[in-house]
């Protein structure tokens, strides 16, 4: 399924998700993914979908969505790996443009090196870029990028995109608790940060189960510290640490939204039970998919989360 939701965003409203990627292909597989390790690492742009075909499923799921009575603000790329190993992302973003609704893409940020993956970014309305970590050492740990990656490589590549980007370029730093959260990491993030000069910056913690189990969220102290520390060279720096709510919506038939939803984006159970109430049907749907191996349940900080079983996709 390449459109799912509309979901809600923390930073988007109402988006529109575009999985123009399979599972779990990935430049990087950081620690805290909540999708999961990375099985197939590239670096090399490829064709997975037309963008034909990304257009079409997007503009029928856009008519659903009006026929339920449901809102979006953004159409977001923001697969089960990264949005920018597709070779045929530019064109989709053109094609998705007469639609009449603003796109975004969530990036990890590490082929931004590439000119070409630069320009086909150049439509998109908004872009969010990934910086957890500017020491090499750090970023093998949180981030466990792809071999032929360097992160001076990387970060040049930011900076290049940043100073011709003419959307809106927002950026997020994921901290996790003993690894990237301490107060040297803020300093030289904040230093490169500053000298790109985003229109947004997020600090970010897991909310919903990560690839690795002994990942947790730092602090509030810690947390404070970083954003106190990136807030006193930028500006627009915000926490990106809260819950999003329970508002997925509703396009046709609860199990298949409910599949497309879970498979990029796992969901609490109070969020489940309310999508399934709102729908008019039961938690026998979901004792189902779980019988199936469709779905999988999750526990993670005292919270049930359900997500789609990626082999099965």
């Amino acid at each position: 399924m390449i459109a799912f939701g509309p979901i809600p965003s923390r930073r988007l409203g109402r988006s529109l998700g575009v999985n123009n990627i399979p599972p779990k292909i990935c430049s990087y597989s950081c620690v805290y993914c909540q999708v999961g390790r990375t099985t197939n690492m590239l670096t090399e742009p490829t064709s997975f979908y037309s963008s034909r075909d990304i257009v079409n499923e997007v503009r029928d799921k856009i008519e659903k969505t009006k026929l339920a009575g449901e809102t979006i603000d953004y159409l977001a790329f923001v697969p089960d790996g990264e949005p920018t190993l597709d070779v045929n992302l530019g064109h989709a973003i053109d094609g998705l443009k007469p639609l009449g609704i603003k796109v975004a893409v969530i990036s990890n940020a590490s082929l931004l090196w590439r000119e070409e993956v630069r320009r086909r970014l150049m439509h998109a309305d908004w872009v969010s870029v990934k910086v957890d970590a500017v020491d090499p050492h750090l970023w093998r740990r949180v981030n466990r990028p792809h071999r032929r990656l360097k992160i001076d490589v990387v970060l040049e590549g930011v900076r290049t995109f940043a100073e011709s980007f003419p959307g809106h370029l927002a950026t997020e730093t994921m901290l996790v608790e003993g690894v990237n959260d301490s107060e040297t990491n803020a300093e030289q993030v904040a230093d490169f940060l500053a000298s790109i000069e985003p229109d947004s910056t997020y600090v970010s913690i897991p909310t919903r189960p990560p690839a690795e189990s002994r990942v947790k969220a730092p602090p509030e102290a810690a947390i404070n510290r970083f954003y106190q520390i990136l807030s006193s060279r930028l500006d627009g720096v915000e926490y990106l640490i809260g819950y999003e709510g329970n508002a997925f919506a509703l396009t046709g038939d609860p199990r298949e939204d409910l599949l497309s939803i879970t498979a990029v984006h796992p969901m609490r159970e109070e969020a489940v039970r309310n999508f399934l109430g709102r729908a008019g049907t039961d938690w026998t749907v979901v004792e189902t998919l779980l019988q199936e191996s469709r779905l999988k349940e999750i526990q993670y900080e005292s919270k049930k989360y359900f997500m789609r079983s990626l082999h099965r996709c």
